[in-house]
């Protein structure tokens, strides 16, 4: 019985892979990447030679089958994201499900996570918290902010740049102005910027310098 590795990449700074993720990475028989390309870049640069395969949202449902016969057949294989940990907001679930469900053995390595730097860096408590990820974008949007409303807990939402300023104007109409709330974009990259406040100072502050580059939003849980 060969095993599944999730292995972590780096979200910005390629030197916060760690040491046993390059010798996984090195040792496995395959690679699955969301995309090749943008792992490809990875693993050239850290010069691991192992061949890759394609395994993202669109194709999942499609190459498990294949992919849990090579494991069956004593294959080891590691899952990456473009960034981050691999099923959190990104492909990873299904396949690990598919593992467990067929007694093939999984293992996590520690790394990279968006959010955790993010509601560490935010001030706001973080003992009890939520991780939401990104919102719906229609349909059960709003009924999910009017549960979240009453949420006492830590709030952690991933959004895109071009949809922060819709997002954080329906925190205030249903959290309140004053929520306090800390945004962080492009974590360990060059222009890291984490900006805190109400969520009306936030808002204001994005409205006069539009966001670039991916955002963590941390909103406080209702007092």
């Amino acid at each position: 019985m060969g095993k599944l590795y999730l292995v972590p990449t780096p979200i910005g700074n390629l030197e916060d892979i760690t040491l046993r993720a390059i010798t996984v990475l090195k040792e496995v028989d395959l690679i699955l990447a969301e995309d090749t390309r943008t792992s490809g870049k990875l693993l050239q640069h850290f010069s691991i030679g192992t061949p890759m395969q394609s395994h993202h949202m669109h194709n999942e449902h499609k190459t498990i089958d294949g992919i849990i016969k090579r494991l069956q057949n004593d294959e080891t294989i590691a899952l990456i994201s473009d960034a981050g940990t691999p099923a959190i907001s990104d492909p990873g679930f299904l396949l690990t499900r598919a593992c467990v469900e067929n007694d093939i053995p999984t293992e996590c390595l520690p790394g990279a996570t968006a959010f955790v730097p993010a509601l560490v860096n935010s001030g706001l408590p973080n003992d009890k918290f939520v991780f939401e990820g990104f919102l719906p974008v229609k349909k059960g949007r709003q009924s999910r902010l009017e549960i979240l409303s009453e949420e006492k807990r830590t709030m952690v939402f991933y959004e895109s740049p071009h949809k922060l300023l819709k997002t954080l104007a329906q925190f205030s109409k249903y959290f309140g102005e004053d929520r306090p709330i800390s945004v962080s974009r492009e974590l360990t990259k060059l222009y890291e910027e984490t900006v805190r406040g109400t969520v009306v100072e936030v808002l204001e502050h994005y409205t006069q310098k539009p966001p670039k580059g991916e955002l963590v939003v941390i909103v406080g849980g209702k007092k």
